[in-house]
């Protein structure tokens, strides 16, 4: 049996925060057309944001074939997942996603990060707001693709440092030393803009 899998990004800060029922995780695992169709509205959102954030503006097509292959992935793993293990389904799916656009991140040189909204506004707040905005997005898109992963993953996605280090497959010590890392690079790289 096929499932169709959403190709178009669902609309920003839609990122889902509890975890998909039980009884629909199970059916799922049983392959229940029904029951992927519900995984992948309650997860998208996130699993577009990640990757969005990861690769950057300009890059929707890329953005949506990686969110397609990660549920793929899923879909094609999710008989193994153990729902009373180590990973929530939420970061699990995280980490399937992190790892693609990282694999992407390494293949081709980088490039801006995903646009931060800010409103169309000519005040001087607005242009400030729209200023600091793109510095920030230049400053991400400078991240090493490691570095981005755990501060997207943490700043955005709220995981905790023992679910990023299960998404990026390191310990624990290394997420907190990347999360300084990158955390000090914005600091030096927003400096100017934002003393």
């Amino acid at each position: 049996m096929t499932v169709a899998i959403a190709t178009t990004a669902p609309p920003p800060g839609t990122v889902a925060r509890r975890e998909l029922d039980d009884v629909t995780l199970a059916r799922a695992q049983r392959r229940d057309p029904e029951a992927w169709r519900r995984l992948v509205e309650h997860y998208q959102a996130g699993v577009f944001a990640l990757i969005g954030r990861m690769l950057g503006r300009g890059r929707a097509g890329v953005v949506e074939d990686l969110a397609q292959d990660t549920f793929l992935a899923v879909f094609e793993r999710l008989p193994q997942f153990a729902p009373d293990g180590p990973a929530r389904l939420s970061t699990w799916i995280l980490t399937i996603a992190s790892r693609r656009a990282i694999d992407q991140l390494r293949k081709q040189a980088p490039v801006a990060i995903a646009a931060i909204d800010v409103a169309p506004d000519l005040r001087p707040s607005a242009i400030a707001r729209r200023d600091l905005a793109r510095a920030i997005e230049a400053a991400l898109a400078e991240l090493a693709p490691e570095y981005r992963a755990a501060f997207l993953l943490r700043e955005m996605h709220g995981l905790a440092y023992e679910e990023i280090a299960l998404a990026l497959a390191i310990e624990v010590g290394t997420v907190r030393s990347r999360l300084a890392r990158a955390r000090q690079a914005l600091r030096v790289a927003l400096a100017e803009v934002a003393p």
